[in-house]
């Protein structure tokens, strides 16, 4: 793998939902999420990383540096147990004598780390996100808590959204009495006719250097993930999602040159004049005023 990163970054990514439910919330029915007071559209930062997660899972399907972590129906004990097999912990779970796993691990106070190293080395997410993996898979051990250089706001829509409730005939009849009495069900499911989303995220060289070694290449990774992590996602329910535009600004330092907040202020996303009710990424104008960065910060942008 290639050096740990040893500049800070922050970006911003703008992506567009047509007829589709973006992120949907289970407490409301599964419509899609909208702030109750300002109407505009949200999307988790969880609903993000799961959009990054499958694309790396995909693109490195047999990397075995890098692995996912976080999987649907896979439980985490399992790759716990795989990194203390790998320190020669082995069929000690039911002790809870932590000296004699430090003798068998053979890594006296350094078998946290170690563990750590491991899980950091080969999972993808762990080095990038971060993870919690504190359930007691071996004895008194565990794999520890890990703070990831890369984290995401929720993403906010430019503009209010519109939920709007849309009746569909299903016609798949799911028993025999009901083929008796019926040819059809009514159902129904959540769009938003169309929104712009907005995301920011951070880089933290300092803590990729402490913590986990994201690397130059997990970096690399990490901006394809994000310009095409909808597109080996596609679903009906979700209709059509893409990501329009990343602007990642560099800092010249690990520990950065300008606030985060003054440059992700550089970036905009406006209406145009003419436009009632926005219906595609062409009604709007984004601007990143470059001219205007600070000292020891360069900006690239990518469509």
């Amino acid at each position: 793998m290639s050096e740990v990163i040893k500049n800070r970054y922050e970006f911003v990514v703008f992506f567009d939902v047509e007829n589709g439910n973006p992120n949907g919330d289970p407490d409301a029915g599964n419509m899609p999420r909208i702030d109750p007071e300002t109407g505009f559209g949200l999307v988790t930062d969880v609903c993000l990383k799961r959009k990054i997660r499958d694309y790396v899972e995909t693109v490195k399907e047999n990397d075995p540096n890098y692995r996912i972590y976080i999987k649907k129906g896979v439980p985490l004990n399992r790759s716990d147990d795989e990194a203390f097999a790998q320190i020669g912990i082995q069929n000690a779970a039911e002790t809870k004598d932590l000296k004699k796993l430090l003798k068998e691990a053979k890594a006296n106070n350094d078998v946290d780390k170690v563990i750590r190293d491991y899980m950091c080395g080969h999972f993808y997410d762990i080095r990038t996100f971060g993870a919690v993996m504190t359930t007691m898979v071996k004895g008194a051990l565990n794999c520890g808590q890990v703070r990831g250089p890369v984290q995401l706001s929720f993403a906010r829509s430019v503009d209010p959204v519109v939920s709007q409730e849309v009746s569909i005939t299903r016609v798949a009849i799911s028993t025999e009495d009901d083929a008796e009495k019926k040819n059809n069900e009514m159902g129904t499911k959540y769009i938003v006719p169309y929104g712009l989303y907005r995301c920011e995220g951070y880089v933290s060289a300092n803590l990729a250097r402490k913590s986990t070694g994201f690397s130059e290449d997990d970096l690399k990774l990490l901006w394809d993930a994000v310009i095409n992590m909808f597109e080996y996602d596609h679903s009906a329910a979700r209709g059509q999602m893409a990501v329009r535009k990343l602007v990642i600004f560099k800092h010249d330092s690990e520990l950065g040159d300008a606030p985060a907040h003054k440059l992700f202020d550089l970036v905009k996303a406006v209406k145009n004049d003419d436009v009632t009710a926005p219906r595609s990424y062409g009604d709007y104008t984004v601007t990143v005023d470059e001219t205007n960065l600070p000292d020891g910060v360069s900006c690239e942008q990518r469509d």
